[in-house]
């Protein structure tokens, strides 16, 4: 019966990045403030907490994908003609290259495979869903990519793909954040339309971008996140503690403890109520079947 809260899909982002990003998303998950995250398989947190991770996630029910990671860390493989000196590039290098057809397809491919097997042998099943850290996954050139293999590899039970783009309406509605929703929604276009044409469920709503000022505050964002059209909405967050490890591998930092800290707050289950919202995974979305 339907009780008139309407199920949305609220995912953190970069599981595996830090102990600290890895302990926020887990204690979300476990106040049902969470309902989905995508995991950094070439990194060392997610070798040491997957398994660990499975038995609360058997506990707390949520979606558990790969975060295809292009920018910034370590490949798991060579990816020639991709990384310099064994790290990938910086996300406005990869743009550029993605814009003018200059990406190393095979290397591409070849580094996806890779964290996909590394996702598989820790977790013992494949990705409910993939998305991209900074978005790359969207970008032109990398989106066939990530649907051919994603068709190739899970024809049976494909996972789903997060989509960067929503109507322009939609973003000019909420206003906050809404010159990088329009950035990316722009660099990720055809993306969406790719995806299910080869089958791939797809959330019709993004949310939660903003550019991660102090103002005008995260529960601002937040709860305007919660408002609006969409039938599968998604508003991603990016949760942590920053520990020595973040410090070191990513320049993300204050942001994530604000985001931790509302999230984790009575505020936030407030403000869930009041919106008439609940946290769920992506197969509870959209008009009942």
């Amino acid at each position: 019966m339907d009780d008139g809260v309407r199920p949305i899909v609220i995912c953190a982002d970069d599981y595996g990045l830090s102990m600290g990003v890895c302990d926020a998303i887990e204690r979300l998950i476990e106040q049902r403030r969470l309902s989905a995250t995508g995991a950094m398989t070439g990194m060392a947190g997610w070798r040491r907490r997957a398994g660990d991770f499975r038995c609360l996630v058997r506990a707390h029910p949520a979606d558990v994908g790969l975060h295809f990671t292009l920018t910034g860390q370590r490949p798991l493989t060579a990816a020639r003609d991709l990384a310099q000196d064994g790290r990938l590039p910086d996300i406005g290098v990869l743009v550029r290259r993605a814009l003018t057809g200059a990406l190393p397809r095979d290397a591409i491919r070849d580094e996806l495979r890779a964290q996909l097997d590394a996702f598989e042998d820790e977790w013992g099943a494949p990705p409910d869903f993939l998305d991209g850290h900074q978005h790359a996954h969207a970008l032109p050139g990398i989106r066939d990519i990530v649907v051919e293999e994603l068709v190739r590899r899970y024809a049976a039970t494909p996972p789903w793909l997060r989509n960067c783009r929503e109507p322009l309406a939609w973003v000019r509605r909420r206003r906050l954040g809404w010159r990088k929703a329009v950035l990316i929604g722009t660099l990720s276009a055809g993306a969406a339309p790719r995806a299910q044409a080869a089958g791939l469920a797809t959330n019709d709503s993004f949310r939660g971008l903003y550019d991660f000022g102090p103002e005008p505050g995260y529960r601002t964002i937040f709860r305007a996140a919660l408002d609006g059209p969409g039938e599968r909405v998604l508003v991603h967050c990016h949760p942590g503690h920053v520990d020595e490890e973040l410090r070191r591998l990513d320049p993300l930092l204050e942001p994530r403890e604000h985001e931790l800290a509302y999230l984790a707050s009575a505020a936030c289950g407030e403000d869930l109520h009041a919106a008439r919202v609940r946290p769920a995974r992506f197969r509870e979305t959209g008009r009942p079947r």
